[in-house]
């Protein structure tokens, strides 16, 4: 038994913040967290410390990132039109292909030691899933998951018009997260006319505001979001 399991998890809410400077505080967070369980391998169990668990909203500018598996192709634009919509681009090292992060999108970063909670990636992406599904309820919209498609989406059932309203992109190493979702709130949905949003040509892509016809306050979804992945989770945010 682990007597150093820990759910205790940290919310950090780093608002709007460049890509590059959130993808280089995950890392570090990351690799310190790989780094301890490295370490606590080498010692007696009764001196390891406990690994800290992060779950970090934030947003981003106008900006696409590439999964590793992912076909640069997905997207339609090169430097020059980049420039001109105020966005950028990074190949990173997350699963999954390519996807938009903009002004009015919920980005989520959970830095978890699925150790402390279960070993299992497929279950960590479900429940991920989950708790957008029922903060999407909490505004009277269903949605669900289509069945070998990652993400959220929207008439998953009868697919008749089905888009997506989060995506998700994950790395795992020694059992430790990092990357996460996107959920799209407020989201300006021209930016995905620029991408094969994650590499599925023939679906759309959608927001919370789009689905209910006006803005929503995206602190309000937060709250309700944060909610109910502490419940899935078991987590003690503080």
């Amino acid at each position: 038994m682990n007597r150093n399991l820990n759910k205790k998890t940290n919310f950090l809410h780093w608002g709007t913040v460049d890509y590059q400077e959130a993808w280089d505080k995950q890392e570090d967070i990351f690799k310190k967290t790989v780094d301890l369980k490295i370490a606590n391998r080498k010692i007696p169990e009764t001196e390891q410390k406990q690994t800290q668990n992060y779950l970090i909203f934030c947003e981003h500018s106008h900006v696409f990132t590439l999964g590793k598996s992912g076909d640069f192709q997905n997207l339609l634009l090169n430097e020059d039109q980049l420039d001109d919509h105020a966005a950028s681009f990074y190949k990173i090292n997350r699963g999954g292909d390519i996807t938009y992060h903009g002004p009015g999108q919920i980005v989520g970063y959970p830095i978890l030691d699925l150790e402390n909670f279960f070993t299992d990636i497929h279950k960590y992406l479900r429940l991920l899933e989950e708790a957008v599904i029922l903060t999407l309820r909490d505004y009277s919209i269903d949605a669900g998951r289509i069945t070998g498609l990652t993400g959220v989406w929207i008439d998953y059932e009868k697919q008749i018009n089905p888009r997506k309203i989060c995506a998700l992109g994950v790395k795992s190493s020694r059992w430790v997260t990092m990357h996460g979702f996107a959920f799209n709130i407020n989201t300006d949905l021209s930016y995905f006319k620029h991408i094969v949003p994650c590499g599925i040509d023939d679906k759309a892509v959608t927001s919370l505001a789009n689905e209910l016809g006006k803005e929503v306050l995206i602190k309000d979804v937060e709250e309700i979001l944060k909610g109910h992945i502490s419940s899935l989770f078991q987590m003690e945010l503080s």
